[in-house]
């Protein structure tokens, strides 16, 4: 399974662990996703979504209906 946001498109990004004496070794950073189910009650369906709390929240502010419409135009989801 990918680690990508299906609503904003956050995914792994690499960066390096930097030690005390300044050794730097590489790790990666991935995002805070979580597995949501969400009701659309315009198509009268459910979809599953692997989220970050990010798109979490703004789902919460906005709704699924506004937030689904604004990642379509951007091409991020594909349901």
């Amino acid at each position: 399974m990918s680690k990508v946001c299906d609503i904003t498109g956050k995914r792994v990004r690499v960066g390096n662990n930097v030690s005390h004496a300044n050794n730097k070794t590489k790790r990666k950073f991935s995002p805070n996703l979580h597995k949501k189910r969400f009701y659309i009650p315009e198509e009268d369906k459910w979809i599953t979504l692997k989220v970050s709390t990010t798109a979490l929240r703004t789902i919460n502010k906005k709704g699924i209906s506004a937030v689904l419409k604004e990642a379509r135009e951007a091409g991020n989801v594909l349901v």
